[in-house]
């Protein structure tokens, strides 16, 4: 009968995630991960496999958990255009709460991986591709419910709002003023109100 892990997988997950997110793939060594996880070499390599998958699995928890935010807010508000338009706002603050970097896993590790780690890229392709499904998918529920001109194209829009998203989470990463950020976030939240005065 197989023994039972001594370690709660979830938590040692969840400290990989924050390692990665801050040090970045290459930077982050097994001696790093031994110490956040705290556990031995050989007990990583036995629930994990590797430090590429540790990584993946790592990257999964981060875009799953904002593509669940995101997919909630859009799914819960009785207007996705307002949801879309708050889900920028919530960008504009640069205090980091319970989050190790203001800057985005996502994006960060999308400039470091290139294509000698082609699955690793590949996978976070594949979360910026489910982030932009979902806001196509807010702007073609806005549309449908009036809110957009009945020639709006929500794909085209969805690449506009991809773009105002991060690169919001990029400029979190440089910018020291707060007030400065907030005003960023709301410029470009005025710009989803406007597309609804349009309609």
């Amino acid at each position: 009968m197989p023994r039972a892990p001594t370690y709660d997988r979830d938590a040692a997950l969840d400290a990989a995630m924050t390692l990665f997110w801050v040090k970045g793939y290459a930077a982050t060594s097994l001696k790093d991960l031994e110490l956040a996880l705290k556990m031995r070499p050989g007990s990583i390599y036995a629930a994990f496999q590797s430090k590429e998958a540790l990584f993946g699995a790592a990257l999964d928890l981060y875009a799953g958990r904002m593509e669940a935010e995101l997919a909630a807010m859009i799914s819960d508000a009785p207007s996705a255009l307002i949801a879309l338009r708050g889900y920028l706002l919530s960008l504009g603050g640069l205090e980091p709460c319970d989050k190790p970097s203001t800057a985005c896993m996502l994006v960060k590790s999308l400039l470091e991986i290139q294509s000698d780690h082609s699955d690793l890229r590949g996978l976070v392709l594949a979360h910026l591709e489910t982030i932009l499904r979902l806001l196509e998918d807010g702007f073609t529920k806005a549309r449908a419910a009036g809110e957009l001109p009945a020639d709006a194209d929500p794909a085209r829009l969805a690449r506009r709002m991809q773009t105002y998203v991060f690169g919001l989470k990029i400029q979190a990463q440089r910018e020291t003023d707060p007030v400065a950020m907030q005003r960023l976030a709301q410029d470009l939240a005025n710009e989803i109100s406007d597309l609804r005065r349009a309609a």
